[in-house]
């Protein structure tokens, strides 16, 4: 069976106005895994989903997740990032009901112009930017820091890979 490899971030990331503070994330997921909240309870107490660009390479590994021939190991660092050791946190398989969405935001063809407000969900629904944040583990200025301030091409599609059932649609 293959392994597919999602690291979440430990700290925040240098870029970040936080930098070097914990995210908490590890936590929040397993508080979302273990304690399966109500899905119209929006609180960034727990991390549903992550966001991830590659949206082609993450369809490609999500369509062998859900053939069984593969599952999500998500890690994290044991210290600085790409420079320590990985350090597994849990495995998810299908049955476990994960499974990723697509992603944009609104706008026109230029990263500039891209709205982090306007989050389109599948190729056709709008959702609040302000459940994704609290959805992805991150109070909302954390979130809009994060997708503003790091390297991130809002122009290009991404995607929602989440941690348990929940969906946007």
């Amino acid at each position: 069976m293959k392994t597919y490899v999602l690291t979440l971030s430990q700290v925040f990331p240098a870029t970040h106005p936080r930098a070097g503070k914990s995210t908490h994330f590890k936590a929040k997921v397993l508080d979302t895994i273990n304690n399966k909240p109500s899905t119209d309870k929006v609180d960034s107490d727990y991390k549903r989903h992550t966001l991830r660009g590659n949206c082609d390479l993450w369809r490609k590994r999500f369509d062998e997740i859900e053939a069984g021939r593969a599952y999500l190991s998500v890690r994290e660092w044991e210290g600085k990032p790409y420079a320590s050791k990985q350090v597994e946190i849990m495995r998810l398989y299908k049955e476990d009901g994960i499974g990723m969405q697509s992603l944009c935001f609104a706008g026109n063809n230029s990263k500039k112009d891209r709205e982090l407000h306007r989050p389109i969900v599948g190729g056709t629904t709008e959702v609040d930017y302000r459940k994704l944040a609290a959805n992805d583990g991150l109070s909302l200025s954390d979130w809009e820091d994060w997708f503003t301030t790091g390297n991130y091409d809002l122009s290009e599609p991404m995607v929602i890979i989440h941690f348990t059932k929940f969906r946007y649609l």
